[in-house]
């Protein structure tokens, strides 16, 4: 499937072109090959910091200039979409920049590394008419992540008693070197932000519903030291290297939430299962192409979970757009997916999969800062003390 001959062409700039600008730039090189969208993305323009890659990272990926400096891109009148994909600390100041100049803007989760930031955000996004931004938020774009909400809002699980979530990595180590993920003041935290962030958004997405209070919540930092690459030297490690919280939902849904990057043996195991009265859902996106789904009223006689491969065209959200039943698909294409769904806004279209935009993702920032506060507290809190 392709483009309309007839697409509109959206020149992209990406900040950024380490392990997420290399996912964005391919998601928008599949666009057209892959979906009928009303516009077309091109690859405009790269910035990052590192000149000596630079170069030869534009003529890999296809991006026509590139710059070391990002605040070109706020000048340049030919630019219409804006992809930011920095170390959490710079979101702000970026998006920010770039709404004012005009731009559309996508960034990457979480939204900021801290709540004042992402206020900020909204509130620029708020006042940019006429502008969209998104959030990738990724995982919304698996088939079966996309399937899970259509037969929530369907109706099919009935009142939703419990979410339970998981996102388990083991990279973290003590041999891991220091990298900015591993500094409060670069990342604003550990595991919490860039794994919790994830299952957060997802809850929140698939129930339709929001937290309201976090009931409890422990956070550790087991690696306190790790050393600086290409030296012996070690300093500080300052984030969190697991979170757990407890949760209540507005509806009257309980959750429970878990990030680690120790989580031995287990190496992308991003988890969700949502228990109703009428059914219930199960994803593990190291079986991504899978979804779990019981309906209740089949009876204990011959209920039991159902294995639904969400691959089928015209049945499964963006399976139409891949390979025949069965030929499954892969982390890329998730990003891909949204990048499709950013083209159809950008034309005036209603994506496939609703897209998180700052508004949205600022809600879950505030659970993500309400968690830290009732780790550090040792208190429940209250979402409406987290404004």
């Amino acid at each position: 499937m392709t483009s309309s001959p007839r697409a509109r062409a959206v020149p992209v700039a990406l900040i950024g072109q380490k392990f997420m600008g290399r996912a964005h730039s391919n998601a928008y090189s599949q666009v057209p090959r892959f979906f009928d969208v009303p516009c077309t993305p091109v690859l405009h323009t790269i910035a990052a910091r590192n000149a000596g890659e630079l170069a030869s990272f534009a003529e890999r990926w296809g991006y026509a200039g590139h710059t070391t400096n990002w605040q070109d891109i706020a000048n340049d009148d030919e630019v219409e979409l804006v992809d930011i994909a920095t170390p959490n600390f710079v979101h702000a100041e970026q998006s920010i920049a770039m709404l004012e100049a005009g731009k559309h803007v996508a960034c990457e989760k979480p939204l900021a590394g801290n709540l004042d930031d992402a206020r900020a955000m909204m509130q620029a996004a708020q006042k940019a008419e006429g502008q969209h931004t998104f959030v990738w938020y990724n995982y919304r774009r698996c088939p079966a992540v996309a399937l899970a909400h259509q037969l929530i809002q369907e109706g099919r699980l009935g009142r939703i008693y419990h979410v339970r979530a998981t996102y388990l990595q083991s990279w973290g180590g003590p041999d891991t070197e220091l990298s900015w993920r591993f500094q409060k003041k670069l990342a604003g935290s550990g595991a919490h932000g860039d794994l919790n962030a994830h299952i957060i958004d997802m809850a929140r997405f698939l129930t339709g519903d929001e937290i309201v209070e976090i009931n409890g919540a422990i956070s550790r930092n087991f690696i306190e030291e790790r050393t600086v690459p290409g030296t012996s030297e070690k300093q500080k490690s300052d984030v969190d290297d697991a979170v757990l919280f407890l949760a209540s939902f507005a509806s009257g849904a309980v959750a429970s939430f878990e990030a680690t990057r120790l989580a031995t043996g287990h190496h992308n195991r991003n988890t969700i299962e949502i228990n109703g009265e009428n059914g219930a859902i199960a994803f593990d996106f190291e079986d991504m192409n899978l979804l779990s789904f019981l309906d209740a009223s089949d009876g204990p006689r011959e209920g039991g979970w159902r294995r639904i491969m969400c691959t089928s065209a015209g049945n499964h959200p963006y399976a139409a757009a891949w390979w025949p039943d069965a030929h499954i698909i892969g982390y890329e294409h998730g990003f891909t997916n949204m990048a499709a769904d950013i083209m159809r806004v950008l034309g005036d279209q209603e994506p496939e999969v609703p897209l998180p935009d700052f508004a949205d993702a600022y809600e879950t920032q505030r659970v993500l800062e309400a968690a830290l506060l009732s780790a550090e507290n040792r208190s429940a809190i209250p979402m409406s003390e987290v404004e």
